[in-house]
């Protein structure tokens, strides 16, 4: 029997968090950790609302599975973001020797890969994982930022 916990089961609880950053104005990525199958973070951005440039999703759901597993680092868990992590959450990724992590859409301007950012060498990163859906949920939001201003 396959697992029914899959990169896209994990990709979609991301993908409700970005939806609830889209509903507070926020940039939409979502982002959960998992470890065994158990998600033990959730985060979307929160930017906006803490007026901190430093409140991507990725450093929320860092802090938060930090905080769950009593530890600053995280192997064995996974990242599922839905939108490819930025230098800075690359870096802050790097520290905590993360496993995995599985992003949607592809960042060709401001990602990670675009810039260069090293990852840890024990970290696997998968790209591409329900993609569409995480960059009509980004496009939407900035079409509709466009006709509110």
């Amino acid at each position: 029997m396959e697992n029914p916990f899959n990169d896209s089961y994990f990709m979609k609880k991301a993908l409700l968090e970005a939806e609830d950053a889209f509903e507070k104005g926020e940039v939409p990525v979502g982002a959960v950790i998992v470890i065994n199958d158990r998600i033990i973070a959730r985060a979307h951005n929160l930017t906006e609302l803490l007026n901190d440039v430093t409140a991507h999703a990725e450093m929320q759901a860092i802090t938060a599975a930090a905080n769950f597993l009593g530890g600053k680092y995280l192997t064995n868990c996974t990242l599922y973001v839905t939108l490819e992590p930025c230098q800075m959450c690359a870096g802050a990724l790097y520290w905590s020797q993360i496993s995995k992590i599985v992003y949607g859409a592809k960042d060709e301007k401001r990602g990670c890969t675009a810039l260069g950012t090293k990852l840890h060498p024990k970290t696997e990163m998968i790209g591409g994982i329900l993609a569409d859906e995480a960059s009509q949920l980004m496009k939407r939001f900035f079409i509709e930022k466009r006709n509110l201003n």
